[in-house]
């Protein structure tokens, strides 16, 4: 079997285009709209044609399954040619006026970037030009253009843009904790509060949209849902006593340093720990029993207590849970595929359960994603992965027959749905996004409580695929 690093350049364009398709990723705006989200009092506005706005609101509800506005600057032929000012100050005027939010956060896209526009300067000639008015809502920018980077470097563009406009050093340095928390689900954001806090840690998680995209019914409408970090929060995070990041690589190498031809800072941590001097610690997003030990002990270490109880039993039953499905996992293939933090995460995972990963595909294109696996997986790290960035859902399909993997399941969103449905593979559906189940912001993945459900759905998709495929219908397994 052939093994190796695939490369974005391996990927086949049609007709030599310089493109790919179905990437295994979304456009970067769309993941800072998600990020922007997280804020209290928010709301979203991409400067460019409506069409972004339509296809990101249409991406976000299909799967966190809530209403989402995002505003528009909405160009046209004419503003392509001679600029964005006007449409730009009408939006504002627009928000303001039928929204009242406390931010107004900005993501460029394809266009806006193509033909140039300063948005930095719109934004402060709007602020000289509205000086009257009683109380302006803060403005956010962050530059996404569509064409670079994945929605994952997008929302953490968005994470350091809202940093880097917000976080001050007035007063005291504070023992709060700035936890900022990667591109995971909603469930998993408020596992994360009740983790830190069971610690006795005083932390600002950002971003939180655990209520602004996973809320209660509402008898009224709500223009912006409630919750969300708040804009006092945010300012309170150049005081921090530490700031915990969780993921390996971030946006490190992707689409921050391109556009703005600097290495740091890369990430919103990094940004404090450079302009404010508050240390900055990284941890990988804690699936599995190695991730989350690790994330555990560094808890333990901020917060100067043992690990509670009540955690000591969730890993307890955790171990107990994978002797139980060892037998049904033990020398399973699987093709792994998503964000490349959680695509590391979920690796890390299915090596330390006995699952072999025969392929690891991202569209991410960081360069880092075969190192940081290898340092991640430690004495489980295998040469013969396959590790591919730069992916399109084609070329992962075609890399499983060329080199004859033979897996046994899939494991990553439902965009690769008609690849397991072609080769008849079972599919186990986790990261973003999912559209055609429902429940996607109620997936739990983190921490010992997230791995169980995370390992039952795996183990029981392979028990399901044994019984469909079996000619006996056996009722014991």
């Amino acid at each position: 079997m052939r093994t190796g690093t695939v490369q974005s350049a391996d990927v086949p364009l049609p007709d030599g285009a310089g493109g790919q398709v179905n990437a295994c990723k979304q456009c970067a705006p769309l993941g800072a709209c998600i990020a922007f989200k997280g804020i209290e009092g928010v709301l979203p506005m991409l400067h460019g044609s409506q069409g972004c706005a339509t296809y990101i609101r249409r991406y976000l509800i299909s799967h966190f399954r809530e209403p989402v506005d995002i505003a528009s600057s909405n160009f046209s032929e004419e503003t392509t040619i001679f600029g964005g000012n006007k449409n730009f100050n009408t939006g504002i005027d627009n928000i303001i006026s039928q929204y009242h939010p406390k931010v107004i956060a900005i993501a460029s896209t394809c266009l806006s970037e193509t033909i140039g526009e300063d948005v930095r300067r719109l934004i402060h000639e709007y602020k000289m030009t509205h000086g009257n008015l009683r109380e302006l809502p803060e403005m956010i920018f962050a530059s996404t253009p569509s064409f670079r980077g994945t929605h994952c470097e997008g929302f953490h563009e968005a994470v350091y843009a809202t940093v880097s406009a917000l976080a001050g050093v007035e007063g005291k340095t504070d023992r709060h904790v700035n936890l900022f928390c990667n591109f995971i689900s909603p469930e998993d954001i408020r596992h994360l509060k009740e983790t830190v806090s069971d610690f006795g840690i005083e932390a600002m998680i950002f971003p939180d949209y655990s209520d602004t995209l996973d809320g209660p019914s509402w008898n009224t409408c709500h223009r912006i849902p409630e919750g969300g970090t708040t804009v006092e929060a945010l300012k309170r995070s150049g005081r921090a006593a530490l700031s915990i990041e969780l993921g390996h690589i971030l946006n490190t190498g992707g689409l921050h340093g391109r556009i703005r031809n600097r290495v740091l800072p890369q990430s919103a941590g990094e940004y404090l720990q450079n302009r404010f001097d508050v240390a900055c610690k990284r941890t990988g997003l804690p699936v599995g029993i190695r991730e989350t030990d690790a994330f555990f002990r560094l808890l333990a270490s901020v917060s100067g207590k043992s690990v509670p109880g009540k955690y000591e039993k969730q890993r307890g039953r955790l171990v107990d849970l994978y002797v139980d499905g060892h037998k049904y996992v033990s020398g399973k293939k699987a093709v792994i595929y998503g964000e490349e933090d959680m695509l590391v995460a979920l690796t890390a995972f299915a090596a330390e359960t006995g699952i072999k990963p025969v392929l690891c595909a991202t569209g991410g294109e960081s360069g880092k994603l075969r190192e940081t696996l290898r340092e991640t997986l430690g004495d489980l790290y295998s040469d013969d992965i396959i590790v591919g960035q730069g992916m399109s859902f084609e070329r992962m399909e075609s890399i499983i027959r060329e080199y004859d993997l033979q897996p046994d399941l899939l494991i990553g969103n439902s965009k690769g749905y008609y690849i397991a449905r072609k080769l008849n593979l079972p599919l186990v559906r986790t990261g973003f996004p999912i559209h055609d189940r429902i429940g996607a912001q109620h997936q739990k993945v983190l921490g010992y409580e997230g791995t169980m459900l995370l390992f039952e759905q795996v183990v029981n998709t392979l028990l399901e695929d044994r019984q469909r495929r079996s000619p006996t219908g056996y009722q014991y397994m």
